[in-house]
């Protein structure tokens, strides 16, 4: 009798000792189910109302993306330049790119992000230039998009579809590194002067930016600001050349939590707590969030980001007096009034030019006689600078094509 309630109770333990391992295998499958749960929504971002991995980029054909079928030329040896146009954006996207693709002799890929009705005019344009010219590019028409749940608040801050830039790391997934420029701006460089510095990029660096100013008694953040900002005087979010990779992967410092928070974890929290303190919409976001990381920027010259403000009260560029300009960056709409005729007399040479005429008969020297008129102003009294950027250029691109060519 014993044997068998020794027998029966072992059954017992065992059957036991089974449930506890089923149970605790179920709540294993759970935990891990729920971990899943939690962090799928910081990898699958939701941008107007889809899935991240479902939105159409750069390599997908879609509807709303257009490509241009010419010079396909290996992904790694091209140089992607980013630019967002909305309203009345359509000529300077076209001229800023014109200048990339004239100075350049590197492959480039436009990532353009606009508004629906600004796609088709885009397309036209550049589908229009010359074959010798399209052999140097592709291009792909984004459409904008904010994540979906805030779309009304990311795209109205500051300028309609301004704060899109703040998105490119997590829309371009594909891409390691990225130059974004704004639409006012002109390359009088080669884009792949400002391309190869992401080699000068040290351990911790994952974006280059020029100071928004370099003297302090005209600094606006310096005087004005009413929350954090990079360095002395601020940053200019109008040229950013980015590693999207590190961009990506990083956990960024800040003033709202004990730990680091990735790029796509910060906007929104930033946004909530700053918006109330912030002026010049996300340009402020982003110094405040190299404020608390300023280990992580690469500091460019101010002539590869050249504004009114560096020659409107005098010369304070001290790169530009020597080297010349290499990006000019019309902002405050200085290209389509009377405010500033240098820089107007700029933007107007290279939207006049025809590609092919020569450069230094078409463009250098009527450039050069136009700004001649502007010399009663302080920024054209500094003009000279304009023309010593483009002259290298010029002659670069000369001693690069062949006799007859």
């Amino acid at each position: 009798m014993r044997i068998y309630l020794r027998t029966f109770g072992l059954c017992i333990v065992v059957a036991l000792l089974s449930l506890v391992f089923l149970f605790s295998k179920h709540d294993e499958g759970s935990f891990s189910a729920g971990f899943k749960q939690v962090r799928a929504p910081l990898q699958q971002k939701s941008f107007n109302g889809a899935k991240a991995k479902q939105r159409p980029t750069a390599t997908t054909s879609h509807r709303d993306v257009v490509q241009n079928p010419n010079s396909p030329v290996q992904e790694e040896v091209l140089m992607h330049l980013a630019a967002v146009a909305c309203g009345e954006r359509h000529g300077e996207v076209v001229n800023m790119l014109k200048t990339a693709v004239t100075l350049s002799q590197r492959a480039l890929r436009f990532h353009i992000f606009a508004e629906q009705q600004l796609q088709t005019s885009i397309k036209a344009d550049l589908d229009s230039w010359p074959a010798f010219i399209q052999g140097k590019f592709s291009y792909v028409l984004h459409p904008i998009s904010f994540p979906h749940e805030h779309h009304e608040e990311w795209s109205q801050l500051f300028k309609p579809c301004a704060s899109q830039r703040l998105f490119l790391p997590m829309i371009l997934r594909e891409l390691d590194s990225l130059l974004y420029v704004d639409t006012d701006v002109l390359f009088l460089q080669p884009v792949e002067l400002i391309w190869d510095m992401l080699m000068l990029f040290n351990s911790t660096q994952l974006i280059a930016m020029a100071p928004e100013h370099e003297e302090p008694r005209i600094a606006w953040y310096s005087r004005f600001s009413w929350h954090p900002y990079y360095g002395k005087m601020g940053i200019n979010s109008g040229v950013m050349l980015m590693n999207l990779t590190r961009m990506r992967i990083t956990q960024f410092k800040n003033d709202m939590t004990p730990v680091g928070l990735h790029w796509d974890e910060l906007l929104m929290p930033l946004l909530q707590k700053y918006k109330l303190n912030i002026t010049w919409g996300d340009q402020d976001l982003i110094n405040i969030i190299f404020h608390y990381n300023p280990e992580m920027v690469y500091t460019l010259p101010c002539h590869w980001n050249y504004r009114p403000d560096h020659c409107i009260y005098g010369s304070n560029c001290a790169p530009a007096e020597d080297e010349g300009v290499f990006v000019l960056h019309g902002n405050r709409g200085v290209f389509h009034s009377d405010k500033q005729p240098a820089f107007r007399a700029v933007y107007e040479a290279f939207e006049q030019y025809t590609f092919g005429e020569d450069l230094r008969q078409s463009l250098l020297s009527r450039l050069e006689v136009a700004l001649n008129e502007t010399t009663h102003t302080y920024c054209g009294k500094a003009s000279h600078f304009f023309t010593t950027g483009l002259q290298k250029s010029v002659r670069r691109l000369q001693r690069a094509t062949p006799p007859g060519d």
